[in-house]
Parts: structure tokens; sequence; C-alpha cells
């Protein structure tokens, strides 16, 4: 099967929007890196933001993240879900200020994601 086959299999495995657990779970990495109040403020703006598609491989560049392994726990478990048909959230992002792109929640999902095929198209939210 090849990427574009794989890409169209696996395109359907995300939900509509980000859960609401996310954002409380992206402000808590956020306020890691800025302010409490700016922390807070891209929240409000992810939740705000409309939902786009980016490739998974494109995010990873993005972001300079390494690829977790196959065997991580979390991304075990997120393989786990696709293969019994569980939609997987959308992704929550920050643009850096001309930095690496920030994954403020979901970097285990998109690694789930580039494992089932780097070409996959990613529901995200993006500021």
């Amino acid at each position: 099967m090849n990427t574009k086959q794989k890409a169209a299999e696996y395109s359907n495995i995300w939900l509509p929007e980000p859960e609401a657990h996310d954002f409380p779970a992206a402000l808590d990495y956020l306020e890691l890196i800025f302010e409490p109040d700016a922390a807070a403020a891209f929240v409000e703006k992810l939740k705000q933001a409309r939902t786009i598609r980016k490739k998974s491989k494109d995010i990873f560049r993005a972001s300079s993240l390494p690829l977790l392994p196959k065997d991580n726990i979390h991304v075990k478990e997120n393989l786990r879900k696709v293969k019994n048909s569980k939609k997987l959230s959308p992704i929550l992002l920050v643009r850096g200020n001309h930095e690496k792109l920030i994954i403020a929640d979901g970097y285990h999902r998109l690694c789930c994601s580039y494992y089932l095929t780097e070409d996959l198209e990613v529901p995200c939210r993006l500021v």
C-alpha cells in the first residue's frame, strides 16, 4: 500500500474538534514555557481557532521534536485506539516567534499518526 492509500485509509481516525480536557493539558505545558497569563491567552486563542489540517511530517519538521519510539506507552495506546476504531483528538499548536513550533497538546497522537503514515493530514488548532 502506498502512502496516499495509507493516508486515505487513516483519514477518518480523528475527532472533528479537540476534547475539553486537551485545553487544560495545553495550559499545563504552556505554563512551563510562558508566564501564566501568556499561557492562558494562548489557550483562549486555541479554543477560538478553527480546526485545520497539516501533514504529520511537516508538523514534526516545524517543531524539531524527535519521533517517540513506537513502544512508548502513550504512542502505543494511541495506536491501539486507532486499531479499535476509537478516534483521536486534534492536536494543539502554538507558533514560536521565528522559533520552533510548540506542540501544546497531542505530541503522542502526532507520533501515532506518523507511524500510520507520515503523509497523514492531522487536524490541529494553530495560533
